[in-house]
């Protein structure tokens, strides 16, 4: 009888240490999984705004955004402890007012510099150089730049190139450019100008060059514009996003310093020297 209590005992000393083990390790499991939720919970969401039809800087590739700015991008934010990219498709100008609105904190899309942008945006070091050519057709009359006056193009609203030629009217008020305004993309309007509907087209080599190549616009050849200035591109922020806009250019830096910037150059944009030297990471004007 005694036997049997001691045992009775005992299976319920050794139940409670089991019933004990059990809650001990449940616990630490909810606690591991309680932490790795907070961990996820705390990255700040960067939502990302681009075009997405724009080869070779944002295009879409078996149902996902890719590119030359879509890729910097996603190694900026590679391995980070505090932010998570969002990619976010829109059209060029919903880019502007997203971003003025905060539905954007960041925007990449072959964005170069402009006084008006930097009034209402922050600009990240440069992350690649886009030398602009004159696109016309191969028996075109056009072979300088000057040569543009009294000729047809199409522009986007907002974009350098249509204040560019605006500013080009202006000093050639006498036979100006005809600025045909459109929401089409580069690659329809290269078609167009393929298909002799316009004169020339101002645009990045790294884009022309692979949207003629891709799409076999056998009419058409490339005129190289010199400029005393290099054609950089940029990341932009949101005015009040100074603390993202210091973590993105510091690890710009390191991506130059490593060669992944210049590799995805080479991928992408179809040359390694289309970046920035390390000279030159710096924001272009400062409010």
């Amino acid at each position: 009888m005694k036997l049997k209590k001691i045992l009775g005992i005992t299976g319920v000393a050794i139940a409670s240490v089991a019933l004990l083990a059990a809650c001990s390790s449940k616990s630490k499991d909810t606690s591991s999984d309680t932490s790795s939720s907070k961990s996820s919970e705390a990255k700040e969401t960067v939502n990302f705004a681009t075009v997405g039809t724009t080869a070779p800087f944002s295009y879409e590739k078996d149902g996902e955004l890719t590119g030359y700015d879509v890729e910097v991008a996603k190694a900026v934010f590679k391995d980070s402890d505090k932010y998570e990219v969002k990619f976010q498709k829109t059209e060029w100008s919903s880019v502007f007012t997203g971003l003025d609105s905060a539905k954007y904190q960041m925007a990449g899309n072959n964005i170069s510099y402009s006084e008006e942008r930097d009034q209402k945006y922050l600009f990240s070091y440069p992350i690649g150089t886009t030398p602009a050519v004159l696109t016309v057709p191969k028996d075109s009359k056009i072979k300088k730049y000057d040569d543009i006056a009294g000729h047809s193009t199409q522009v986007v609203q907002g974009t350098s190139t249509a204040t560019q030629l605006t500013e080009f009217n202006d000093k050639h008020s006498d036979k100006p450019v005809e600025l045909n305004y459109t929401n089409e993309n580069i690659t329809q309007m290269l078609t167009n100008l393929n298909e002799g509907k316009y004169d020339f087209k101002i645009f990045d080599a790294p884009t022309v060059n692979a949207i003629i190549k891709n799409n076999k616009l056998t009419k058409l050849k490339t005129i190289e514009l010199k400029s005393d200035q290099q054609p950089y591109i940029y990341f932009l922020f949101a005015d009040n996003q100074k603390d993202l806009q210091k973590f993105v250019n510091k690890r710009l830096e390191e991506l130059q310093k490593d060669g992944t910037l210049a590799k995805l150059a080479e991928k992408f944009l179809g040359n390694k020297d289309y970046i920035p030297t390390k000279d030159a990471l710096k924001v272009p004007s400062k409010k």
